[in-house]
């Protein structure tokens, strides 16, 4: 009886996924975008209100929900998922520690706790709880983010994150008693915190009080302030700013010796950087030793009055530079290689070289006069990154690869050794796990790595369903990470494939000016020759394809299910920029010009509309399922995109397949995100592809 009745309840979940859904009707106005001659409509501009203070748009957000979680209740193993999500993200964690007057500072998860504990462990001591923010917020959504300790490690800065918000909350705790000083920073956000080596107060960047929509408002005139301890914000020392440029943004580093004031002024998502320096013992004003925003200037570290940059200056893989702090002239320590130059730090008395060959970490070690001593081993293929730049001479690495958890390292310059300090154990054995990486031709013959993953034991013989993951923009490379969500996918039997496509950083500055800018169609075109070429080789079949992309990489899945619908079975687009006209209208999107262009001007705009996911969803194709995601307080892909797209989705004539959307609650962009809503969405999102790739029917 007991199995008749599950059975019954099992063809009624299936009945109701294989239904036509019934979507909320949402009201299509009459708006336009009107520029260059061209007037384009835009029928759910309504729906870029503030969720948070717009109730119509309050009550399509509700309504849309009810839809899609009925949807997903009924869709087959969702709960063993779930369950099997939650058995191995139980795993114990760590971040890289900070080491500050003999003092370290780290993170550890337990495994299911919502938000990371910051540990602080003095010399001979037992590691002792300093910040614990899961007590913060009921649902766990409030999150401890940036945290720097002084020099002295007697004090730490910490940023409160509230419900996924980019804006932060600066406080003060003194590390020896546990307990907050009355010190409150306000109106903060992308901000460095970079302490005086006397520990008397910290640099830190913030924008103006907003009058208008705090979670909407573009962001404009960031200033760097310098804030005394025990004196209130309104007192903070203005140090530079540039209203003129109301587009610019600046951020301040202390050199490792507590002479140098460095700030860094930029305008958009490149890393093309103006620098300007002061002597903080002399109390000097700062003076410019970088003019124009031109390139990459990162600080590496530095001794006396010599500073050691990364830059693409007549290099772009990169290349490592010594610069005088007086007179700013330059001289080349490290030059330009086959490989793309990632990183750079001083430890001790030697150049660390983080780069990438062929989207894999590869770190050399160098003497400050560019003599090469060697290469940092690493414990496998994968991705490793860290190595602060320190004065001791050691430093500290994390490296992780698709079937291999997260490590933390010890790394002394002085000898080229590493050992390793925690190891992550996860519930799974690492050898049941095959990678590999695969090289294929895009529509202009660019050839593009591709890493494939998945279980030892799969019959590669047949194709099996695939989950294909691309971002492509802003510079960004994908290289081999642990992923447990990821790790779910492969262990149901599904292959899981990376694609390093146009847009990324992964070959230097050529890769990404050929997928930004009127080459975007490139990235385009990378993604969707990805998913061909895993046909190709059998990997996959059309009817078992799904894509996933997030941010940028959710406009890349957007676009590319409106330009090859046939293509996929499923598409993940996660909080995705979907409106390619407007973008440029809230908070952070004004940044985005360097990838996206500047629709102001007639050619931008007209490319943009080709592409813009939102604009380009034609009915008269069947469309692959759908499941959208977004989050009520992403102030940096503002939903309003997501909600537009969904709304464009559900109206069109494009076949009988799901196409739903999922919009968390007190959450944002990713970061912050509390461990048990990471699982439901995941849980959520396999349950969803899996069943349309045939992977859970």
């Amino acid at each position: 009886m007991r199995r008749f009745v599950a059975s019954i309840l099992l063809m009624s979940a299936a009945a109701a996924v294989a239904a036509p859904i019934a979507y909320p009707a949402t009201q299509a106005g009459t708006a336009v975008e009107a520029r260059h001659g061209l007037s384009v409509p835009d029928p759910y501009r309504w729906l870029e209100a503030d969720v948070r203070s717009e109730p119509q748009v309050a009550n399509w957000v509700e309504a849309q929900n009810q839809v899609t979680m009925a949807y997903l209740a009924g869709l087959p193993q969702r709960e063993a998922i779930r369950q099997r999500l939650t058995t191995l993200y139980n795993y114990e964690r760590f971040g890289l520690p900070r080491v500050k007057g003999g003092v370290q500072f780290f993170t550890r998860n337990s495994g299911l706790q919502n938000q990371s504990v910051l540990y602080v462990q003095a010399p001979g001591q037992e590691p002792r709880v300093l910040i614990d923010p899961n007590p913060w917020a009921k649902d766990g959504a409030t999150a401890l983010a940036e945290w720097q300790p002084s020099a002295d490690g007697k004090l730490l800065v910490y940023a409160v994150q509230d419900g996924g918000t980019d804006w932060r909350t600066l406080k003060l705790r003194d590390v020896p008693t546990g307990t907050d000083l009355p010190d409150v920073i306000e109106w903060v956000k992308s901000s460095a915190i970079a302490w005086k080596k006397d520990g008397s107060g910290f640099y830190y960047s913030r924008f103006p009080e907003q009058a208008g929509p705090k979670y909407l408002g573009v962001s404009l005139n960031q200033k760097l302030y310098f804030h005394r301890l025990g004196t209130p914000q309104s007192a903070d020392q203005l140090i530079f700013e540039t209203p003129d440029h109301p587009r610019r943004g600046h951020f301040g580093q202390v050199t490792d010796d507590g002479r140098w004031l460095i700030i860094i002024t930029s305008e958009g998502t490149d890393s093309r950087f103006e620098v300007r320096i002061a002597d903080i013992q002399k109390g000097e004003t700062p003076r410019a030793l970088v003019t124009g925003l031109d390139h990459d200037w990162s600080l590496a570290g530095s001794q006396g009055d010599t500073l050691y940059f990364r830059t693409d200056r007549d290099a772009p893989r990169g290349r490592i530079v010594a610069m005088n702090a007086i007179t700013g002239a330059v001289r080349e320590v490290v030059g330009e290689g086959a490989a793309t130059l990632t990183g750079a730090s001083l430890v001790g008395n030697r150049l660390v070289a983080e780069t990438l060959e062929d989207a894999k970490s590869v770190v050399r070690l160098y003497e400050r006069d560019g003599r090469p001593v060697g290469v940092v081993p690493l414990p496998g293929i994968g991705t490793a990154g860290g190595f602060e730049a320190s004065d001791d001479g050691t430093t500290f690495f994390a490296f992780s690869s698709f079937a291999t958890p997260g490590s933390i390292w010890r790394y002394d310059a002085a000898t080229n050794r590493a050992e390793v300090v925690r190891q992550a154990k996860v519930a799974f054995n690492p050898d049941d796990y095959a990678v590999s990486q695969i090289f294929y031709p895009s529509k202009d013959g660019t050839r593009v790595p591709m890493f494939v993953a998945h279980r030892k034991d799969l019959d590669l013989a047949k194709p099996h369903p695939a989950l294909l993951y691309a971002y492509g923009g802003f510079d960004i490379s994908q290289t081999p990470g642990f992923s447990v969500s990821r790790l779910v996918w492969m262990e149901m039997g599904g292959v899981f494939a990376l694609a390093n496509i146009r847009g990324g950083g992964e070959y230097g500055k050529a890769w990404h000016d050929g997928g930004r800018l009127l080459n975007k169609q490139n990235v385009f075109d990378d993604f969707i020759a990805a998913g061909e070429a895993l046909i190709a080789r059998g990997l996959t079949s059309k009817g078992q394809l799904a894509i996933q992309g997030g941010s940028n990489g959710g406009l890349l899945v957007g676009a590319v299910t409106n330009q090859r619908p046939d293509l996929f079975a499923a598409a993940l687009p996660a909080v995705g920029v979907m409106d390619m006209l407007r973008y440029a209208n809230w908070t952070a999107g004004r940044y985005w010009v360097d990838d996206y262009g500047d629709v102001s001007q007639p050619a931008m705009f007209r490319y943009n509309l080709a592409y813009s996911p939102y604009h380009n969803v034609k009915g008269g194709k069947d469309y692959p399922a759908i499941l959208v995601t977004t989050a009520d307080t992403d102030d940096r892909v503002v939903p309003g995109h997501s909600f537009k797209y969904a709304a464009a989705l559900q109206a069109a004539n494009i076949g009988d397949k799901p196409h739903l959307i999922r919009i968390e609650t007190r959450a944002g962009h990713g970061s912050g995100k509390p461990t048990d809503k990471i699982i439901a969405e995941a849980a959520d999102l396999w349950a969803f592809a899996g069943y349309w790739t045939g992977l859970t029917k």
